[in-house]
């Protein structure tokens, strides 16, 4: 079982320095300037290697499923033989992607307040206040996304792991992959997934830590989910051995708050809980479980951006301090910042998200590469204080002949508008780019595609 914290590989600062290959705060890599970018070649960051593989890249390669992962789904949906079982699939990841955040008690009762008035001024036919009741009702039915809790049975389980298992194992990968590549000596020993559905996240951990990871605790309050996702590490049977060894399935959080995990992850599992005030108590407790890293990935939309952004807050200003781990959090990724998200507070917000390509599980109906388009945020205990943060891009990349346009989110809480020779930077959406925003440039506006 997991033990109280260990070793942080975050202790000391030369680490971090290592894990990037940065050189001195006091060496610019590069400066950025209207409509130019240029790299101080003597800094000595780059280590001999050339412009186009600096280490600020982390694209990571199309991402395919382990074989026994993708053969054990494809035995389980044949064994189920789900009907119409394609135009389910398609139907719940248009209804997953589009969902909006659930509308709050406090928010609904102001609408209320405001219908109520407003049918008051312009109408006296309301002879009771039942009538007037009922016409608010109505309204606010007619004008009020519903938000609706899914509750995964057999069926619904099988046809989620159609649809999400791939995608999500190809976001969390990506998250995984910003760890690994900016601290390689990092090796954690335990981790938790809350949320957990059908193991994606387990899978794609153990690809990657397989070597060090010695427990993953999955915690979902599906048991359909929990029944099915260790099906999937038998080979689609019921019977046999684990794939991988050292899984524990369980409906509920570990209790004792001496527990803890290396890395803890929620993925596309805070936007199934009903409100802010579970979200608030769900993501303290997970924080209260992190020893060194809390992943948390959404799907790329303003809502799922606004749920990771208000989980960063709660993090990061949180004034509950854990007596047995009294760090603090900083974030890791993507953000180089713990200033407000400069995309939520722009005149035309955006949402902060990325893309990983991947190969599907080959369904009938689905074997051409896809894109995953996720948000994501990872906290991480300790202080980044003298961390030297480069800035992200945080939109696709747009190449000329003999140039590329980077939109950029910088350290200083800013947007800026960078223009780059493509051939001496091979950077690309969602990678970190080695130059520095002199505090004296004003950020450009930074205009994106319209929200999906």
């Amino acid at each position: 079982m997991a033990t109280a914290s260990g070793p942080s590989y975050l202790l000391s600062l030369g680490r971090w320095h290592r894990g990037f290959r940065v050189a001195p705060q006091s060496r610019a890599l590069a400066a950025l300037v209207p409509g130019v970018s240029q790299v101080d070649n003597k800094s000595g960051f780059l280590e001999k290697r050339p412009h186009r593989r600096h280490p600020g890249i982390l694209k990571l390669p199309c991402v395919r499923l382990p074989r026994a992962l993708a053969d054990a789904a494809q035995v389980v949906l044949l064994e189920h033989s789900v009907p119409n079982v394609e135009k389910q699939v398609q139907a719940l990841t248009n209804y997953l992607w589009s969902r909006h955040l659930p509308v709050e008690p406090e928010e609904l009762q102001r609408r209320a307040a405001h219908l109520e008035k407003k049918f008051l001024e312009n109408s006296d036919s309301f002879q009771t206040e039942e009538k007037l009741r009922e016409a608010v009702l109505h309204a606010l039915r007619k004008t009020t996304y519903h938000w609706q809790e899914l509750s995964y049975n057999e069926g619904l389980s099988l046809v989620y792991m159609a649809a999400r298992l791939d995608g999500g194992f190809a976001a969390v990968s990506r998250a995984f992959h910003e760890i690994q590549t900016q601290l390689p000596e990092f090796q954690p020993k335990t981790l938790m997934d809350f949320g957990s559905g059908t193991g994606s996240v387990t899978w794609a951990a153990h690809s990657i830590w397989g070597q060090s990871l010695r427990e993953y605790m999955c915690v979902d309050s599906s048991s359909a989910m929990l029944d099915l996702a260790e099906k999937l590490l038998k080979g689609g049977s019921e019977h046999g051995k684990l794939y991988i060894p050292g899984v524990f399935f369980r409906q509920f959080l570990p209790v004792s708050p001496k527990v803890q995990f290396n890395v803890v992850v929620s993925a596309f599992s805070l936007s199934e809980l009903p409100s802010r005030a579970d979200r608030t108590e769900v993501v303290q407790t997970l924080w209260r479980k992190t020893s060194d890293f809390l992943i948390l990935v959404e799907n790329g939309t303003k809502a799922g951006h606004c749920l990771l952004m208000e989980a960063r807050d709660l993090v990061l200003k949180g004034k509950e301090k854990s007596p047995l781990d009294p760090r603090p959090g900083f974030v890791f990724a993507p953000c180089p910042h713990e200033l407000p998200c400069p995309q939520l507070t722009a005149s035309k917000p955006l949402a902060c998200s990325f893309s990983q390509a991947y190969h599907p599980i080959p369904f009938s109906w689905s074997k051409k590469p896809k894109e995953e388009k996720f948000s994501m945020v990872i906290l991480a205990r300790g202080s980044p204080e003298e961390a030297n943060r480069w800035p992200r891009i945080t939109q696709p990349v747009l190449k000329r002949p003999r140039h590329v346009h980077c939109h950029l989110c910088c350290p200083d809480g800013q947007m800026q508008h960078a223009v780059l020779t493509a051939r001496r930077h091979g950077s690309s959406w969602g990678d970190l780019l080695p130059v520095t925003t002199p505090s004296e440039l004003l950020p450009s506006p930074v205009e994106g595609p319209p929200e999906s």
